[in-house]
């Protein structure tokens, strides 16, 4: 009878708070002297990061941070951001990484709406930091994390700042405890604060580790900036099975390869725009063994995936934003897709796929009826999530919290289709449609084209005013060194491979926008378009 299944509470032996701490203190345990971080000559074994961790959220507690106190982190992917991944929610504070190509007025602003009670910076990042300061109301004490081989430029830096050890187990009280803030790129208004909390971190390594089939103690690159997304999880994914995090010297194609080759890599995740550099380098290897690579951060043209194919990269195209922790579904591939021409196999691999493991629901659903789409390939409608990996919320924001939350789904703004065998595919931005004579144009869909002519380096589509059609789709090209395409060219490409409401109708040539993480900043194009008129 269900009273005597209920006649028992949950207690400390059979209910544990989720948190991603645990990974740390496991690897600690099961593999104290495997090596957890390379930066150069400096290597450290999961015992040590173990050790400097504990004193790391030493240090913070001895300023007196804990439960409900914001740590900013303003520095690239160092050694030490990723021991923030661990140190600061063991200390019970919030961990918030800043994108540090912002300008000082944006992190000035961050630092105020987020409440920081301190701040981690690179020597790099020092001047940067002095500047928003002077521009912000909060001025929290600055700590300086040297450059690997550098000068420090602060009478306080990070090892002066390591404690004795952090004493208890660093779990929170609850898994619905906050552990990080992480800002959107801000492209219309104010950047929003989206709120992690310690159970959602946690599943969302866990379910990555199954969708990626993941190996004991692979050797991982960290080329996805940790301030997005906390770097997709990927921090607390290397340490449940023990691998090693290798930081390359730089981004630039050479240096990722040598640390590929250098370090035995297996596996790395990084934007389209990183594949592409590397699939057209001219010192590209051939990986043997397959090198295996997870992308997102935009759709990747089909014309990229098929290159890094045949370089020997086994790439896994997943999908997701900031407010889902990073990615919730992946292209996952299929036994029948082996027989097909690699073109298809990079377009069927092109699809943002089914939900990821950890995910309860993704769908594309008819804001208008509230239904699903049919699976026809053609019918679009928005892209809604239900899972452990949404946000907790937007900090001091509840009317878009309850804006982005409705109806039981987080509503992503994502326009898109679902195929017959389930997989889902983006058509764009809800904002970025172009409506052309009454027809919806993807401008996704005129990129990947555009993507395949021989010319083009990178490709971005937007709407642009037109006397007839209302408004049409306007290229922005930028060229291979040496390529003599023009308007006229490039056009006449996309009528042989598109419908004419489809082909862009002009075609600008000058640099395209871009985060720091490879996303194309449209609302800048948009912006120069105005101009052009």
């Amino acid at each position: 009878m269900q009273e005597h299944f209920d006649a028992f509470a949950p207690g400390a032996a059979n209910h544990v708070p989720l948190s991603p701490v645990s990974f740390l203190k496991r690897a600690a345990v099961v593999h104290p002297d495997h090596v957890a971080t390379v930066q150069g000559d400096v290597r450290r074994t999961w015992g040590e990061v173990h050790d400097r961790v504990r004193r790391f959220a030493g240090g913070l507690t001895a300023r007196g941070i804990g439960v409900g106190d914001t740590v900013t982190v303003i520095a690239p992917n160092l050694p030490e951001l990723f021991e923030a991944h661990f140190a600061v929610p063991m200390a019970g504070a919030v961990l918030s990484a800043l994108n540090t190509r912002l300008e000082a007025e944006t992190i000035g602003y961050i630092l105020d709406h987020s409440d920081s009670r301190l701040i981690l910076a690179s020597t790099d990042m020092l001047g940067l930091v002095r500047d928003a300061l002077a521009l912000a109301e909060n001025r929290p004490e600055v700590i300086e994390i040297p450059l690997p081989g550098g000068a420090a430029q602060s009478a306080t830096t990070f090892d002066d700042f390591l404690a004795a050890p952090f004493e208890g187990d660093g779990l929170p009280a609850d898994e619905w405890q906050a552990m990080a803030l992480n800002y959107t790129s801000g492209t219309s208004g104010r950047p929003k604060g989206v709120i992690y909390h310690h159970r959602g971190a946690y599943l969302m390594a866990m379910g990555t580790v199954a969708a990626w089939a993941m190996p004991q103690q692979p050797v991982y690159m960290s080329v996805v900036p940790m301030f997005h997304c906390n770097g997709w999880g990927h921090p607390w994914m290397v340490a449940i099975m023990g691998g090693t995090m290798v930081f390359p010297k730089s981004y630039a194609p050479e240096d990722l390869f040598a640390a590929i080759q250098t370090n035995g890599v297996t596996h790395f995740g990084a934007a389209p725009v990183i594949l592409q550099m590397l699939a057209e380098s001219p010192d590209a290897p051939r990986f043997d063994p397959p090198l295996n690579v997870m992308t997102a951060g935009a759709p990747p043209p089909p014309a990229i995936l098929e290159r890094m194919a045949a370089l020997g990269a086994e790439v896994m195209h997943v999908y997701g934003l900031t407010e889902t922790y990073g990615h919730i579904s992946q292209c996952l591939p299929q036994p029948g897709w082996a027989g097909l021409d690699a073109g298809t196999q990079a377009s069927h691999r092109a699809r943002q796929g089914v939900a990821l493991p950890m995910v309860e629901g993704v769908a594309v659903i008819d804001r208008q009826t509230g239904r699903p789409v049919p699976a026809d390939g053609e019918t679009q409608g928005e892209i809604a999530i239900r899972a452990n990996t949404v946000m907790k919320g937007y900090y001091k924001n509840p009317q878009a919290t309850a804006e982005a939350m409705q109806d039981g789904w987080f509503w992503s703004g994502d326009g898109a289709v679902v195929f017959d065998d389930g997989y889902i595919q983006i058509r764009d931005r809800l904002k970025d449609v172009i409506i052309s004579g009454g027809e919806n144009v993807s401008s996704v869909e005129v990129e990947a084209v555009l993507y395949r002519h021989p010319d083009i380096q990178t490709a971005a589509v937007v709407a642009r005013p037109h006397p007839k059609w209302g408004e049409a789709p306007c290229a922005f090209v930028e060229l291979r060194a040496g390529s003599q395409a023009d308007e006229a060219s490039i056009i006449a490409f996309c009528r042989e491979h598109l419908a004419g409401f489809k082909t862009p109708k002009s075609v600008i040539f000058e640099p395209i926008p871009k985060t720091s993480t490879g996303k194309v900043q449209k609302f800048q194009l948009r912006n120069r378009i105005k101009e052009l008129g």
